[in-house]
């Protein structure tokens, strides 16, 4: 299994940290030991004093494929949930400074939480879901997946024309802005059309 994610997929997160708009698809990765499953902790690490999070929609891949055309890339999924891309920004910002890759900053472990699954059956069309993270209660980040740049299924063309998705595969499909620090001690909640998913705490 591998997690494969995207930057810069909604136009206000992107201004938001003063990033160029990508003319493609932003992708980088994590390993599978990046993912906490709903119920873990995330515990804070010592290589970062500017942890933040990204809340993302999340798409998990059902069958093996490469070379995907976009009218069909329908057909390798059923099932989203709600994920934190967490980063650590000050050792992203200094990475990107160096113009070094961010895995560093991004692919740490536990730095993916996911939340159960849902099927598309029972929320309706991937591209108009409104999803959403409270930080200790309060609403931090509200998007909705309309709003992305790169479609889902534009995403998984593309993708697969670089790397074989297969089943078991996850696909964070970018962050709507309102990222921002966690400290040890918070909450985060995260939100899928208005249904709690994942509650997550920080040590």
């Amino acid at each position: 299994m591998k997690i494969i994610c995207v930057g810069r997929n909604y136009t206000e997160h992107i201004a938001e940290l003063n990033n160029e708009r990508p003319d493609a698809p932003v992708i980088f990765l994590k390993p599978e030991t990046a993912q906490i499953r709903a119920g873990e902790p995330f515990f804070y690490p010592e290589f970062s004093k500017d942890i933040h999070y990204e809340v993302e929609l999340v798409v998990k891949i059902n069958r093996v494929g490469k070379n995907i055309e976009e009218r069909f890339a329908h057909k390798y999924y059923s099932e989203v949930a709600v994920g934190i891309d967490f980063t650590a920004r000050d050792l992203q910002s200094e990475l990107k400074a160096k113009g070094l890759p961010w895995e560093l900053a991004k692919a740490f472990n536990g730095s993916a939480p996911v939340s159960e699954f849902v099927s598309l059956s029972e929320l309706g069309d991937i591209q108009n879901l409104n999803f959403g993270l409270a930080l200790n209660g309060e609403m931090k980040q509200e998007g909705n997946s309309s709003m992305m740049l790169y479609r889902v299924n534009h995403l998984i063309s593309f993708i697969s024309k670089f790397f074989m998705i297969k089943k078991g595969d996850l696909i964070f499909t970018g962050t709507p802005k309102g990222v921002g620090a966690v400290q040890i001690g918070d909450t985060l909640t995260t939100y899928l059309e208005g249904k709690e998913m994942m509650k997550l705490s920080v040590k």
